[in-house]
């Protein structure tokens, strides 16, 4: 069938209601609760990377798939110095129809869906959408695409072989925002099955993906292992050093500073801080290889250390 007018913009709000805007993974379970006219569609694809249902001239969605801890990603190796991301050809042959369904979104400018695997058993995935493709790097049998919302989408700016160093400066903060950071959340929050490490606490809506060591510095990667997932009063009081993470052998302890374990205050600062003090964290990672590094937890309790001593 030609494809539907408006089927593919129904399915990107779709699923940006049902992952409330990108910040909760989605199964191929719930993506099967999918309807167009009634009847059940597929967003993704069952068997091949690429998603371009029959009789359609442009793909509709494609998919990257799971790579443990210690595994390379695709993703990491496929964003430029523009800023802009690399999608490789399915094979080597430029017709080969996937890419040809890829290469009639870029020339329609057609919005695409990126459905990208963080976790198996079930399968999940990060919905990064609307994604467009702006171009094609055939000596490197790849093309080039920006997870941009569509008022932000200029491909005429954002092509070309010189580009301002300022809009190269916004292109990467753009695919930082759009893609690493709901990447690194979702990446963490599956690594500890959706619970806050510190409490247990276990509404994904609720919970962040808190850095160990901030991005801003060198060492501060957007990896598992300098990851940890905290709900919000958790990971505000990390943040600010109010709550320290004492590394052990086994799991890391709580640490409250000195002045909040003095204070009186109602429930929320005796049952949400001042009890946790002195007492290991509730939840880790299933998998040894998704623990938090011990080195980043070394950093990050040293600055709490300093934080209370010049309190």
């Amino acid at each position: 069938m030609v494809e539907p007018a408006g089927l593919r913009n129904d399915a990107i709000r779709w699923l940006a209601e049902r992952t409330l805007d990108g910040q909760l993974s989605v199964t191929r379970e719930d993506l099967a609760d999918y309807r167009w006219d009634g009847e059940k569609f597929p967003l993704i694809s069952t068997m091949q990377g690429i998603r371009r249902p029959a009789g359609w001239s442009a793909t509709l969605s494609i998919r990257t798939a799971f790579r443990r801890s210690g595994e390379t990603r695709p993703y990491e190796d496929e964003i430029g110095d523009d800023g802009l991301i690399r999608y490789k050809w399915r094979g080597d042959n430029p017709q080969q129809p996937e890419n040809v369904g890829l290469r009639n979104a870029m020339h329609q400018r057609l919005p695409i869906i990126w459905f990208i695997g963080i976790s198996m058993n079930p399968a999940q995935y990060q919905v990064i959408s609307p994604v467009y493709i702006l171009g094609e790097e055939p000596e490197r049998q790849q093309f080039v695409m920006a997870p941009f919302a569509e008022e932000d989408y200029v491909p005429d700016l954002m092509t070309g072989s010189v580009m301002e160093s300022s809009l190269k400066r916004y292109l990467k903060r753009e695919t930082t925002v759009r893609l690493h950071q709901p990447l690194f959340r979702s990446t963490v929050l599956a690594a500890y099955g959706n619970h806050c490490s510190v409490c247990n606490f276990a509404h994904p809506e609720l919970l962040d993906a808190a850095h160990i060591v901030p991005d801003r510095e060198v060492h501060g990667l957007p990896t598992v292992t300098n990851g940890i997932a905290l709900c919000k009063i958790h990971h505000a009081a990390f943040d600010r050093r109010f709550l320290g993470l004492r590394p052990t052998q086994g799991r890391p302890v709580v640490e409250i500073q000195q002045d909040l374990l003095d204070e009186v205050d109602g429930p929320m600062l005796r049952h949400g801080l001042q009890d946790l003090h002195g007492k290991p964290v509730m939840t880790m990672p299933k998998r040894r290889v998704d623990y938090p590094s011990n080195e980043n937890l070394a950093w990050a309790y040293a600055e709490f250390t300093r934080a209370g001593r010049a309190a």
